[in-house]
C-alpha cells in the first residue's frame, strides 16, 4: 500500500469545519457507514467519490480502508495510477525468447 499521508497536503487542504460538521454531517447521513462502493455496511473511511477538494455532501460517502475489502485503498491505487505520466517505451522482446 502507499506511504499514507507522508508527503500530502490533502490534511491541510481540509475545510476548518471538517471534523466539527461535516464528517458528523455524513455520520447521520448514513449511520451504517455502507460502503459506497461495494455496498456493504461497515466503511470506516469518509471518501471523496470524485478526486479533488469538492467537499459537498453529495461527493462524500464511507468506504471500506482499514477493514476488508479495503474498496477505498483498490480505489485510490487506481486514481493514482490513472494520474501517473505514460511511459512511452518500446516493448522489447523477452530475452528467453531470442
Amino acid at each position: 500500500m502507499s506511504g499514507g499521508w507522508k508527503g500530502s497536503t490533502r490534511r491541510q487542504r481540509l475545510p476548518s469545519n471538517w471534523a466539527s460538521e461535516i464528517r458528523p454531517a455524513a455520520h447521520a447521513r448514513n449511520p451504517e457507514h455502507i460502503c459506497h462502493l461495494c455496498g456493504q455496511p461497515g466503511g470506516d473511511y469518509l471518501d471523496h467519490k470524485n478526486p479533488g477538494d469538492d467537499h459537498s455532501p453529495d461527493n462524500l460517502d464511507w468506504a471500506h480502508d482499514r477493514v476488508p475489502p479495503h474498496c477505498h485503498r483498490f480505489k485510490s491505487s487506481r486514481e493514482g495510477l490513472a494520474a501517473r505520466p505514460k511511459r512511452n517505451r518500446t516493448p522489447e522482446e523477452h530475452p528467453g525468447l531470442l
